[in-house]
């Protein structure tokens, strides 16, 4: 697979995901991802893509549950 970005060779590898919004900071790590071995850009499945959204939307549910209380 090529990099969309530089052509490089893109390498199947896990990594970490990090989200800043709303207010809180998520941090995942091991992800399946592909990273081009040139640029570090990276791409991510849509089967990861759609867990990363739902994990997101659970979270964002729970935190305003907590907040509602406090």
């Amino acid at each position: 697979m090529k990099c969309l970005m530089c052509q490089g060779e893109m390498e199947p590898r896990a990594v970490a995901y990090t989200v800043d919004r709303k207010g809180y900071h998520l941090y995942v790590e091991d992800i399946p991802a592909y990273v081009c071995s040139q640029c570090g850009e990276r791409f991510f499945d849509e089967k990861e893509v759609i867990s990363i959204q739902e994990m997101i939307q659970v979270f964002e549910s729970k935190l305003e549950e907590v907040r509602k209380v406090a």
